[in-house]
This record gives structure tokens, C-alpha cells and sequence, in this order.
């Protein structure tokens, strides 16, 4: 059974039993910090789970993309370690529990997928005895295949919040594979019994001091390992010799005119470059972008180490995006995000590894740096830690440092190398919050939430209403009333102020009744339902379940909306001008301007950005209209609305629609038509990472602001000059043209001038040993001169030792040449230089023909020059 077919049969498998089929959510987790990748099939279900959102539907069932990199370097070296993996799932929101989910696992694993009843094994928790009865007396498990297990493999918890038993299918792969001990069975470490699949009872909530108190709502949350159920119905030992990996294999063996299963070294290779390639192919097409920070580090490594992998198999040039589109047509018919996102996904592969060459070049200048220091401190180790930087920053294996270490006459320090990785797994572990379902903070909000009600949002239709303050907060804690020139938090039961979402900023809000005035400066949603609205109190008394009216500050609400709306048109212009490969990565939606990320791979030209801002103001002119729908994920999709990268959505969708120019999914504000925006400029064209770009840009009153500003400049400029603004340009470029004249003037004065001195400087040339020397101060105004000088002489003397100074302020500049029929007899012009330089408190150095300096005592220059003589004497070889 092919992996394709695992995959479909599990989803009709559930579809068939009330679930809905749900498509993968995005590697990156939606509206969750705390996490750096969707690592497991429920993260896209942790609200749900949590009670911090109500599910549209109680029975789902996904193939969930996944990607977890804590044991990278284990990659192509076992036969079960991934980094992107895909997890099959059912899930239940308070719907059904352990009573179905037990026998319809058995049922899946037995009857569709045809495996022996008598080669599964199951694991329980140690006192679930409602699990192991409906295992054994429903099922017909016999007893004696079920084994409980402890707290630490066998109950799901994640500090405070939801948690319960476990599980587990076991396949028993036959005695060959196991490791021979007596005691060999269902938990032990060797490869006999293969876990497939994990079923998670939702039932208790544990609190802060330890305690599990039952659900009123249980859920059922499962994992099966799509890799791991191919090999076992493949027949295969590894995950990589399935058909989900062996397709890429085989094509990256073609690119380099190998073949799998000869050597173990090229096996390895081929397993980390089609492993890696699948990871990082599927991150891009779902927003992420290489960096050296966050999630676009963890793209950066994979790339490397398959780049690196590549250079095993003899592939010096880039070839991983080639691998990227064999990922791309193996996995399209279930991912058709990929096909869609090709071109931008092959692009960013293709950038990254030519950068890489340039950075294994850095790498290599660092490794012989430290075999250099190595030798001058006379040792024969080069420490782990910098081994180790080596591997963590430039991608180095320790294997390749080891190599050219031992080529120096070298040795690595691998214990401190091993504990530097060590040391640096552990952070990692730390760091990772992928089973932090929910923070203490969000945990009070929501506990409020359910206390006072969800708040009302009405501010599509108003920005005015009456409402009730059903909660105070005063510095995070709950109070009755609070007073004049005191900070608050207010929740109300309806509001017209938009939170901040989207990259849109939230409203600013006035809050009052009869002697009442709050300022409202920020207005947010901690959790689903709940908007919180901080602000000042400016006069009387605010109270619980007080009557007051909220009014939107209507010129901030209506300027923002004008740059939302232009946004939308400018991610739409982005498109048709520079490609679809054009996607948003960021946005900032203010008053006073718009910033919008996007991916692409160059500048984007003068030209490029004309012709945006002139269809954006196309459309503004057309004066089309913007209207606004809520309806389901699956229709807008159907209707192509653009759905944004890491953004999380419901099961019902609000979409902004601006004529047939533009369709994307949005809960932000918006004009009423494309006129009202009134006017869009382009400010500013950046990069903010590799195959990352930013623009910003202003509408309205405040285009027509910086244009006015744009225009004073201007007219300063003209005066400064002395034209009419429409006259600048041609008398900058007269000017220009003047001041080239003078410094062409400028340079053959010069040149004559160090003619000159060069003759009287030949006059001062002394007989050291048979050699003529020249130590002398100039009036070179710069280095350039200072060398031209020097090469002059050369030119003149035909072999001697020059050494030339000029004092710059309260520094001097010097350099130092040794012609190259000397060199044989000891001079070095790069020690002699620096030796002088050490003399006037600075330093530098060079080749032995030529080098240059700098000091910083112009007032010991004449004794330095003096000393250059015995200097020079002293390195003269008899």
C-alpha cells in the first residue's frame, strides 16, 4: 500500500464516520508565539482543546504536515528520525471518547490496513482501567497483549491545563529485530515494537497546585505516523526505503550519478538531502524564509546540511532546488499548495545555497585562523567550542574540521565539542514551548471571559453605542471602581473599537456618561470573545455595571481604514507586477502610513514601483466598490480569495471583495469604496532578509503631506543652488560636471606635486648592507598618495626597502615596500610597518612586498622613522 493510499483511505476511513475532513494547517502555527512549528496534528485544535474557542464542527480528521528539528544531526543515520513527517489524526471536541475511538482504531489497523491482529500490541495507561476493558472485553484484545505503562510515557500533560491517558498501537515486527533480552517487549529501545499510533484521552484538568479535576467536555486526540505505517505495510526496515522517500532519493542519486544501497556514506547522504528537501520545501510554501533567527534558522541549517551532503555525493553546484521540485511533484495531489507556490519556493533554495558557497568560504578562513593561533600558542588542539561554533554557525560537520585539523598536524578537542552540543540541546529543550498549550495570562482572560460573557463587536456597522462595563481590571487584578488619573482595563458587553488583528492597530476610543470621561489609548483580544480596552480615566468615578457610551475616535478609524484598504490594492499590484510568486510575510496598518512585507528575490526597481503606485491609483480613481461577506472557509477559497500566511481562520470567513480587483480574507476595517482612500504613494523600497522586501506608503491627507514635504525639500534644495525647482536637476548635473573637472584638476596636481617630492626624497636614500633604504615622513595627504609615492619610488630605485609616513591630524599613515628581489635575504615589509607602527601606538601589517599602517603619536614619528633603520638591519639575512 503506497503512501498516497494510506493517506486517502484514513481520511474516508473517519470521513465516513461523521468527521470532516480538514485540510493541513500551515507549518507555521497561527496566532500561537509560543511555538515555532506545527509539530503534532492537534496544534492547529489547541483553542479548541482548551476551551479558548467553541469548534465549528466536533469531529474532525486531518493529515497534519509537521516538522520538528530537535534531533537534526540524528537524521540519515537511524531509520525513523525526521524532520518533516506527516500525522494522520481523528479528533473529537466534547463529542465522542474512549467508546469510539478505541474500536474504530482497532478497526482502521486490522481491517483497512490489513495488519495481523496478532502482531499488535497495546499500551494503557497504568490505571485506565476503562481503556483496557474495552480493549480486552469489546475488542478482544487478549490481556495478556496489553501492558500498562507509567506516568512518563503514558499520560498527556502539559502543566496547567487539559491532560490525560494514553494509548498506543504496537507492531510487532518479529523477533530478528529485536535486541535479543529476555525482557525485550513493548516500550524497549530496540526496533522490535513500532508505536503507530497514540490515542490521547482528554479528560481531566490539572491546576496550578497539582490537581485533576474531570472535564465536563472530554476530547479525543490522536497521531498516527503516516512514515512509519508505510514501512510497516511496505515491508520495508526504514521509513527512507518506503515509497514517500524513495522517489527523491532516487532522483537526487540520478542528479549525482550514484545509486542507493552500495555505500553506507552515500546512503546517509541521499537520506539527509531528500529528508531536509521535504522539510524545507514545505516550510516555504507556507511562508517561512531562511535567516539567522527563529524558524528561518532552523530553514538555514536544513538547507546547509543537505547542501553540505550534496558536496558528499560530489554535487558542487547548487541542486537542491531541483530536489525541492521532485518534492513539489510527489507530494502536489495532496498538497496543491506546493504546485502553487513552485517558482517562490525554488527561488528561495536556489538563493540560499549560492549563498551558502559564500559562507563555507567564511567558514574555511575562520578553521584556518584558529589552526594558526593554534600553532603561535604552541598547541596541537583546536578547542571544541570553537569546533563547535564552526558547525553551528558555518555549517561545519566536526568530521570535515577533524580532517583539516589532522592535515595541520592538529587534534580536536571532541569532549568540549560534544558538551558544547550538549549544552546547546538543552536550551533547546528549554526553549521549546511546543506543549505549552496556554499561558497563565490567557488562562485569567478566559476564566473571565466565561465569568462575564464574551464582548459584542459591532464596530462594522458603528462607532458609537451604548454598553455595559461588565468587568475593571486594575493592574491585572479585578476591581469594583476606579478613579480619576487611574489606568484601567475595561471589558464591556458590546463595543464598536476594533482590536488590534491583522496587523492592523486597534482604535482609540472616548468612554463616558453623566461626570465620566475615560480615555481609551488600546483596545485587544486576549482570548476568543473577550476585548479589553485599556485606558486612563480622565474624570469621575468608573464603576462595574455602569451604563456608558463608547465612541471610535472616527479620524484614526477612517485614516487606518484608508491604509487597509490600499494595502489590499498594493499586495494585488505587487502580484501582477512583479509575479504570483509575490506573498505577504508582514503588515503594519496605522493612521498615518501602511508597511507591507512580501517575498521576492531583487530590489524592486524605480520603474517597478511607478508602475504599482500608478495601479493602485487606478483603482482608486475607478472608485470600485468595497463590500464585505461572511461565509465558509471552503467557499471563499473557491471564490480565490487570498488567505494569508499564519493567519488562523474559522470555520466562517469574512472576505473583502474591491471590485474584481481584489478578494482576500479579512477581519479588518475598510472604506466604503475605493475612492475614499483618495490618493496612495510609495515612500519606501527595503530588504528585511533574504528574499524578503518591504514597502511603505501613505494615502489621503497624509500622501498629500509628504508630497508637500517632498516639495519643500525640493525648493530648499533649488535655493541652495540657486534655480527654480523645475531647473535643479540640470544644475546638480552642471555642478557635478564642474566639480569632476576640479578633481581631475585636483589629482594631476597632485601627481606633479609627488614627482616632485619624490625626487627630493631620493636624495635621502641611505646604504643599508649593500641595499638602498628610504625611511622617510611626506606630505601625502592620504594613503592612496602615500602608496602611489611609494610606487614611484620602487619604480626609480629599482630595488630597495621604502618606508613612507604623513601625518593625517592625530594619526600618521604609513607604508612599507620591500622589492621583490630582496626578499630572499629576510625583509618583510608587512613586520617592518608593524614594528613601526607599535612605535606611534597603533598597528597593522601586510605581505612581505607590501604593506601599510597606522599610529596614533604623530609626535614620535621622527624617532620611528629613525628606528626603521635597525629595524630593517636586524631582519637582513647575511
Amino acid at each position: 500500500m503506497t503512501g498516497k493510499e494510506i493517506r486517502e483511505k484514513f481520511l474516508k476511513f473517519f470521513e465516513a464516520r461523521g468527521h470532516r475532513i480538514l485540510p493541513s494547517a500551515s507549518l507555521i502555527p497561527a496566532n500561537d508565539p509560543s511555538l515555532l512549528w506545527t509539530a503534532a496534528g492537534m496544534v492547529p485544535f489547541k483553542p479548541y482543546f482548551t476551551g479558548a474557542a467553541k469548534p465549528e464542527v466536533r469531529r474532525v480528521t486531518t493529515c497534519q504536515k509537521c516538522l520538528r528539528t530537535p534531533d537534526i544531526e540524528s537524521v540519515g543515520r537511524t531509520a525513523r528520525h525526521h524532520t518533516f513527517f506527516e500525522m494522520l489524526g481523528n479528533f473529537s471536541f466534547g463529542d465522542y471518547f474512549k467508546e469510539k475511538a478505541i474500536p474504530w482504531a482497532w478497526e482502521f489497523t486490522t481491517r483497512v490496513l490489513g495488519l495481523p491482529e496478532e502482531k499488535l500490541w497495546i499500551s494503557i495507561y497504568l490505571d485506565d482501567d476503562e481503556a483496557f476493558d474495552i480493549w480486552h472485553r469489546e475488542v478482544g484484545v487478549p490481556a495478556e497483549r496489553i501492558v500498562r505503562m507509567g506516568k512518563d510515557t503514558n499520560f498527556w500533560e502539559i502543566g496547567v491545563g487539559p491532560c490525560g491517558p494514553c494509548s498506543e498501537i504496537y507492531v510487532d515486527l518479529g523477533e530478528e529485530r529485536g535486541c535479543g533480552s529476555a525482557t525485550c517487549g513493548v516500550g524497549c529501545d530496540c526496533d522490535r515494537f513500532l508505536e503507530i499510533w497514540n490515542l490521547v484521552f482528554i479528560q481531566f484538568f490539572r491546576d496550578e497546585a497539582g490537581n485533576y479535576t474531570p472535564l465536563a467536555s472530554k476530547g479525543i486526540d490522536t497521531g498516527m505516523g503516516l512514515e512509519r505505517v508505510a514501512s510497516v505495510l511496505q515491508g520495508v526496515q526504514s521509513n527512507f526505503d518506503t515509497d514517500l522517500f524513495r522517489e527523491i532519493m532516487d532522483f537526487t542519486a540520478s542528479l549525482a550519478g550514484v545509486k542507493y544501497g552500495v555505500d553506507g556514506k552515500t546512503d546517509m547522504a541521499l537520506k539527509v538531502i531528500a529528508d531536509h528537501c521535504r522539510a524545507v520545501t514545505f516550510a516555504i510554501s507556507d511562508g517561512a524564509l531562511p535567516s539567522n533567527e527563529g524558524r528561518g534558522y532552523v530553514l538555514r541549517r536544513l538547507l546547509r546540511r543537505a547542501a553540505r551532503f550534496g558536496r558528499v555525493l560530489g554535487l558542487q553546484e547548487p541542486f537542491l532546488y531541483q530536489v525541492s521540485r521532485a518534492v513539489i511533484n510527489q507530494m502536489a495531489d495532496a498538497y496543491p499548495e506546493l504546485p502553487a507556490n513552485e517558482e517562490h519556493v525554488l527561488k528561495v533554495i536556489r538563493s540560499e545555497e549560492e549563498r551558502f558557497g559564500e559562507t563555507l568560504a567564511q567558514g574555511m578562513e575562520i578553521l584556518n585562523r584558529l589552526v594558526e593561533e593554534a600553532r603561535a600558542t604552541g598547541s596541537t588542539i583546536i578547542r571544541g567550542e570553537d569546533a563547535f561554533r564552526l558547525y553551528d554557525t558555518y555549517g561545519f560537520p566536526l568530521e570535515l574540521t577533524r580532517e583539516m585539523a589532522a592535515e595541520e598536524g592538529l587534534t580536536v578537542d571532541e569532549e568540549a565539542f560534544t558538551r558544547a552540543m550538549e549544552e546547546q540541546r538543552e536550551r533547546a529543550r528549554r526553549a521549546r514551548q511546543e506543549t505549552e498549550y496556554l499561558s497563565e495570562k490567557d488562562a485569567f482572560y478566559q476564566v473571565l471571559r466565561d465569568r462575564v460573557g464574551e464582548s459584542r463587536f459591532v464596530g462594522y456597522d458603528t462607532l458609537k453605542t451604548r454598553a455595559r462595563v461588565t468587568a475593571l481590571l486594575k493592574e491585572g487584578q479585578p476591581v469594583e471602581k476606579v478613579v480619576a488619573g487611574e489606568e484601567v482595563e475595561i471589558i464591556l458587553d458590546v463595543t464598536p473599537c476594533y482590536a488590534e488583528a491583522g496587523g492592523q492597530v486597534s482604535d482609540h476610543a472616548r468612554i463616558s456618561s453623566a461626570e465620566l470621561e475615560v480615555e481609551v489609548r488600546e483596545v485587544y483580544r486576549p482570548v476568543e470573545g473577550l476585548y479589553v480596552h485599556r485606558g486612563r480615566v480622565l474624570n469621575g468615578i468608573l464603576q462595574e455595571n455602569a451604563s456608558v457610551v463608547v465612541e471610535v475616535d472616527s479620524e484614526r478609524r477612517w485614516n487606518t481604514a484608508r491604509n487597509h484598504s490600499a494595502t489590499h490594492l498594493l499586495h494585488k499590484a505587487l502580484k501582477e507586477i512583479l509575479g504570483h510568486h509575490v506573498n505577504q510575510a508582514g503588515s503594519l496598518v496605522e493612521p498615518d502610513r501602511l508597511r507591507f512585507d512580501f517575498t521576492h528575490y531583487a530590489p524592486v526597481s524605480p520603474e517597478e514601483l511607478r508602475r504599482i503606485e500608478e495601479m493602485v491609483n487606478q483603482v482608486v480613481l475607478e472608485n470600485l466598490p468595497v463590500e464585505t461577506l461572511v461565509t465558509s472557509l471552503e467557499e471563499a477559497r473557491a471564490m480565490g480569495a487570498v488567505a494569508l500566511f499564519g493567519e488562523k481562520y474559522g470555520e466562517r470567513v469574512r472576505v473583502v471583495k474591491m471590485g474584481d480587483f481584489s478578494l482576500e480574507l479579512c477581519g479588518g476595517t475598510h472604506v466604503r469604496s475605493t475612492a475614499e482612500i483618495g490618493f496612495f504613494k510609495l515612500i519606501s523600497e527595503s530588504s528585511v532578509g533574504a528574499g524578503l522586501r518591504r514597502v511603505e506608503g501613505v494615502t489621503g491627507i497624509g500622501a498629500l503631506r509628504y508630497i508637500r514635504a517632498q516639495e519643500e525639500q525640493l525648493s530648499r534644495i533649488a535655493a541652495l543652488v540657486k534655480a527654480t525647482p523645475s531647473e535643479v536637476v540640470h544644475r546638480v548635473e552642471s555642478l557635478l560636471k564642474e566639480m569632476k573637472e576640479l578633481e581631475r584638476e585636483s589629482e594631476g596636481l597632485r601627481a606633479r606635486l609627488a614627482r616632485f617630492e619624490v625626487q627630493s626624497l631620493l636624495e635621502q636614500v641611505k646604504d643599508l648592507d649593500g641595499i638602498k633604504f628610504l625611511a622617510a615622513k611626506t606630505s601625502a595627504p592620504d594613503m592612496d598618495s602615500l602608496r602611489a609615492m611609494v610606487d614611484l619610488l620602487r619604480e626609480r630605485l629599482g630595488s630597495a626597502v621604502i618606508l613612507l609616513a604623513s601625518p593625517a591630524g592625530e594619526k600618521v599613515n604609513l607604508v612599507a615596500a620591500v622589492t621583490r628581489d630582496l626578499l630572499p635575504r629576510g625583509l618583510h615589509a608587512g613586520k617592518l610597518v608593524k614594528e613601526v607602527a607599535s612605535m606611534l601606538g597603533g598597528g597593522g601589517g601586510g605581505r612581505p612586498d607590501m604593506a601599510q599602517a597606522g599610529g596614533k603619536d604623530p609626535s614620535r614619528l621622527q624617532e620611528a622613522l629613525q628606528k626603521a633603520y635597525t629595524l630593517a638591519a636586524g631582519q637582513i639575512k647575511n
